[in-house]
């Protein structure tokens, strides 16, 4: 992978032309639909050489016969109507033409296959082209072996029900498998649910005629082992022997089941037979005729040939995206387990009457706000610090903001609070900037659009009595939940904040100390070397790189921040390309992790397969969840389908719940949470393919400034509005 580093918010360090990013843009939009349309495609063509797409399995009851001839009813079970008349053929004496129907199937083919291989038997097998399509090379085989095709249509339709158009598709496609499989083209044809002539009725006669009109000699049979029954071995052999001398078309199946019966059948069958002076013949064979088989040459060969490896194709990345999907799902349900139980596990201990940190840490802290064009929302985050019931300096580092960010705040002329400017240089340089300015080993980070409750310093540093501790994660909120949008995301901070930073803490892991609301130990991050410029994701980092130096890194539910989170999927879609990208950049560099020792390497095999698997890839297979569920509802078996989606549906509730529970939130948002599993899971793996179509490319991505409104306030705060700034639009305060 190549992951350039990032520097700056107004895209410093980026040599790639506007023109070449607008060539590469496409790409990153494209790539998304095509993999998911190339999915749906091998599902349709997996559904369809399944018989569970236009598949008909209706079978009709016999009809009246007065409109089929007589020389057919009481002909034989050959039927010429090739020429507009109509004649029927009988096998000559002490000749058998064995016929297989349904298959090639892997299991019981080549077990007949060997059966007659080794009496030095022939035969006619009836194929459908979905089986052919699937095991082409026994379909190959049962030509070398010099044994007979026939077309028995491509998912076995009762061919009355159809119109001529289907009934044109059936075949075609199914000389289309046989031309894909071993190179030929079949005119026999047998229909499917067939039976003996005498049995044709006025339902099933016109197809008989239409076929052919196509060319095709309709072939049923005279004897009938019903193997299909297994009644057997005894009872297949009586019942496929012919009386006295008589030639015969025996009726057998190599497919549709257990064929068991059928192989130990032919074990007697064939070498009786044989003792009493019958052959096992090809049917063209038998009746002195020309071969039915025609070699497929040019276009149409390699036409076939295409189906079959695309069906190949589909099968085998459908089956592998079958298993991997059901890998992840039992791994996502552990770890809904392990989230579940850690997490109780976890709220239990630090809810505790004795439960301590050490001596209440009461010294003054460094609070840095990094700031770039925050003017809407600035005002509020520093009136929150300033509202703080632990004593603290503010630092606002202005990183070249243009909009007068750094003027808004002096003018307000708050005390403990100081204004550090420079030259727009990125979120990195801003914090580096703020540590050095700041008088006190502990540091707050936050960001611009973010506010503290009063008591959220205090809560987020008092796990640093603990000298081990080098680093806290708060809580951060979305402060505007009253929108759709919103209420997602009010769900997914919910739920990782309490469940999945609580496993992590247990787990001593803790991938990420989010910007809105963490802080750190000063001689920690000075043995790191402070903020990184080499991710856009410093925070995760930062968090990575204090693991692999032995650092504790904590969370602490109490120290609550609200945020504003993007109102708009195309805001959505910017910080979450801007953060997973950043995430993927951070693995990367910290992969050595996995094998080096210490604590560094107990992070590197714990941590990093953690993030990876459940951020990364993971999130990858998601749509397979709704792709999958949309194809069970419309050709699969719909009832198991929607129980199983709402099943895992259930899980979700209930981890979510909790969630909820431990945040003492109300649960009214989670009636939203199935609509988000369906469109924003959708919208979370095109942008992180897209991270990863950025990555493999070696792009580089432009830091995503986000429209803020500044409604968002801490409850019970005093909105700017009311104060008279008279900017902000009114909205009830959250909370």
């Amino acid at each position: 992978m190549n992951f350039p580093a990032t520097r700056g918010r107004n895209g410093r360090k980026r040599t790639a032309s506007r023109g070449r990013s607008r060539l590469r843009l496409p790409m990153r939009y494209l790539l998304p639909t095509t993999l998911l349309v190339a999915l749906l495609a091998m599902l349709m063509l997996r559904g369809y050489v399944h018989s569970e797409i236009l598949a008909d399995h209706r079978v009709r009851d016999a009809a009246r016969q007065n409109h089929v001839p007589e020389k057919v009813l009481d002909g034989g079970p050959v039927i010429d109507a090739r020429s507009g008349h109509a004649k029927t053929l009988r096998i000559p004496d002490r000749r058998i033409v064995l016929t297989f129907d349904d298959g090639p199937d892997p299991v019981w083919t080549p077990k007949v296959l060997d059966k007659l291989k080794e009496y030095d038997a022939h035969g006619v097998f009836f194929v459908t082209g979905n089986m052919a399509a699937r095991h082409p090379d026994l379909v190959r085989r049962m030509v070398e072996e010099g044994h007979e095709l026939g077309l028995h249509t491509f998912n076995h339709p009762d061919l009355s029900y159809q119109s001529t158009g289907r009934i044109d598709w059936e075949l075609s496609q199914n000389q289309l498998a046989l031309a894909g499989a071993a190179g030929v083209r079949t005119s026999l044809f047998r229909p499917p649910y067939s039976s003996f002539s005498d049995a044709m009725d006025n339902k099933s006669w016109p197809v008989t005629e239409y076929i052919g009109s196509r060319g095709y000699l309709t072939v049923v049979n005279d004897t009938d082992s019903e193997d299909w029954k297994r009644p057997g071995v005894r009872a297949i052999v009586e019942r496929a022997t012919p009386k006295g001398h008589k030639g015969a078309i025996i009726l057998m199946h190599d497919s549709g089941g257990d064929r068991s019966q059928t192989v130990a059948a032919l074990d007697t069958l064939l070498p009786d037979l044989t003792e009493r002076g019958y052959t096992f013949t090809r049917l063209t064979t038998a009746l002195d005729a020309p071969s039915a088989h025609t070699p497929v040459t040019g276009f149409a060969l390699w036409k076939g040939k295409a189906f079959v490896l695309a069906v190949a194709v589909s099968e085998r990345i459908t089956g592998v995206l079958v298993v991997g999907l059901a890998a992840i799902g039992a791994l996502v349900l552990a770890r809904f387990g392990l989230m579940l139980l850690l997490s109780f596990l976890h709220a239990r201990k630090v809810r505790r009457r004795d439960f301590s940190w050490g001596e209440p840490l009461a010294r003054p802290v460094s609070v840095l706000v990094p700031a770039y064009n925050e003017r809407e929302c600035i005002e509020a985050t520093v009136r929150s610090l300033v509202a703080s019931d632990h004593p603290i300096e503010i630092i606002v580092i202005d990183d070249g903001s243009t909009d007068g960010t750094a003027d808004l705040v002096e003018a307000m002329r708050l005390p403990r609070v100081r204004v550090v400017r420079q030259r727009n240089a990125g979120k990195p340089a801003a914090l580096n900037n703020g540590i050095r300015n700041a008088r006190y080993d502990i540091v707050v980070m936050m960001d611009g659009d973010t506010v503290f409750e009063p008591s959220t310093v205090r809560e987020l540093v008092q796990p640093f009595a603990d000298p081990r501790v080098g680093a806290v994660a708060g809580n951060a909120k979305v402060g505007n939940r009253d929108s759709l949008i919103g209420a997602w995301q009010h769900i997914e901070y919910v739920m990782g904040f309490n469940l999945d930073r609580r496993m992590y803490d247990m787990l001593g892991c803790m991938p990420t100390i989010p910007g809105a609301v963490g802080a750190f130990r000063r001689e920690a991050l000075e043995r790191v070397g402070g903020m990184s410029e080499d991710t856009l994701a410093e925070d995760t980092d930062i968090t990575m790189a204090l693991h692999r130096d032995g650092w504790r890194v904590v969370y602490a539910e109490n120290a609550r921040a609200w945020t504003e989170a993007p109102e708009s999927v195309q805001q959505l879609w910017s910080q979450r390309y801007r953060w997973s990208y950043g995430t993927m950049q951070a693995i990367w560099k910290h992969r050595r992790a996995v094998v080096e020792r210490g604590p560094s390497g107990r992070f590197g095999r714990v941590g990093l397969p953690f993030v990876s698997l459940f951020m990364v890839v993971a999130p990858l297979l998601a749509p397979l969840i709704d792709v999958f569920l949309l194809y069970g509802l419309v050709f699969g078996p719909t009832g198991r389908t929607v129980a199983a989606w709402f099943g895992v549906l259930v899980v979700q509730a209930v981890c979510a719940a909790y969630a909820f529970r431990l945040d003492k939130e109300r649960m009214t948002h989670l009636l939203s949470l199935p609509l988000q599993q369906i469109l924003y899971r959708q919208l979370m793996y095109v942008v992180l393919l897209q991270s990863w179509i950025t990555a493999l490319t070696g792009g580089r991505l432009r830091w995503q400034k986000l429209r803020r409104t500044g409604a968002v306030e801490a409850p019970g705060a005093v909105s700017a509005q009311r104060r008279g700034t008279g900017s902000v639009p009114e909205r009830r305060p959250v909370g």
